[in-house]
């Protein structure tokens, strides 16, 4: 710890003076640099990088290291799937919070083989990179917050409010369920229906289809930044799904968030936390997970369907 002194006593601001130290392993010059800028830009000393190869059999790669960054644009394909496998092995037997920046078609090997305790990327701005250092780091290196960090601190407690929004929203609308759902439920091809002595509600995959069509068509009149809301637009995409009968991969589900793909897998895995997502592993493909509505948020989407329709309100 170091406090500074001035003329009238102690300066207002005090520094750490241990400062940690981050590994990058990089496919690429240009994500070296990337990383190397953020690394600095959050206070934090980098090793000197190392290619994919390299990392594959360094045994002393962790030693010492509180940070793991990998940017994996560039990586061989073949050197792609033993590099994550290893990675995410050492960063939970070392207990370092890694943060992973991919490729778009990338996307669904990593989650499904990375631990979920790993932060994922995919084309992200310098704000994403630096908020996801701030993230995962258990101390500040400094208590001085510059402009930049201020920002990013506003912007991902605005986005936890939001989800923890959505989870209650949902939570109210399953609470007052039955713990016996009528004699009358069914669940064909692609049709849910819930019958009881007062109500009969229908729908189906297509219906749910063209809601999410009319959202997309509003992007053709207004900048759609004005109405992104990607949690709502992956709950649709996933209850149409399951409707359909259909898996959805992470990268399709990023797609469907119609907002940039950090974002999207920012908005997965905080979803996945708050208990509305499952992420389920392909049994016949430990490269490829799924990601699915969870049974409290598909009885919320049901339960929300029914009231809206009770209601005479169109689902749009």
């Amino acid at each position: 710890m170091y406090e500074a002194e001035g003329a009238g006593g102690l300066a207002s601001i005090t520094y750490d003076i241990t400062v940690d130290v981050a590994q990058i392993v990089a496919g690429s010059r240009a994500g070296e640099a990337a990383a190397a800028r953020i690394v600095t830009a959050a206070g934090l000393r980098a090793r000197l990088p190392v290619d994919a190869a390299t990392a594959l059999h360094a045994e002393t790669l962790l030693d010492g290291a509180q940070l793991l960054l990998l940017e994996a644009e560039g990586v061989a394909p073949a050197l792609l799937e033993p590099l994550l496998v290893r990675l995410g092995a050492m960063a939970e037997a070392r207990c370092v919070p890694l943060i992973a920046t991919v490729t778009p078609d990338q996307i669904d090997i990593a989650v499904g083989l990375l631990p979920e305790s790993a932060v994922l990327q995919c084309a992200p701005s310098d704000m994403d990179r630096l908020g996801a250092v701030f993230s995962v780091r258990r101390e500040p290196v400094a208590r001085l917050h510059d402009g930049m960090r201020d920002q990013e601190a506003t912007r991902m407690r605005r986005f936890h409010e939001e989800v923890a929004r959505i989870a209650d929203s949902l939570s109210r609308l399953t609470r007052s369920e039955v713990l016996e759902r009528p004699a009358g439920v069914r669940n064909e091809s692609t049709a849910f229906r819930m019958d009881s002595a007062d109500d009969t509600v229908e729908t189906d995959a297509a219906e749910i289809r063209r809601v999410i069509r009319a959202r997309r068509m509003r992007a053709d009149y207004f900048e759609g930044d004005l109405f992104a809301d990607p949690a709502w637009d992956m709950l649709l995409d996933l209850y149409a799904a399951e409707l359909e009968h259909r898996q959805i991969s992470v990268s399709s589900l990023c797609i469907a968030a119609a907002v940039p793909p950090t974002t999207a897998l920012r908005w997965i895995g905080t979803l996945n936390e708050a208990g509305l997502f499952d992420r389920k592993a392909d049994p016949s493909d430990r490269r490829r997970a799924y990601i699915a509505l969870s049974e409290s948020a598909r009885r919320g989407m049901e339960r929300y369907i029914a009231a809206v329709k009770r209601a005479g309100l169109s689902l749009v």
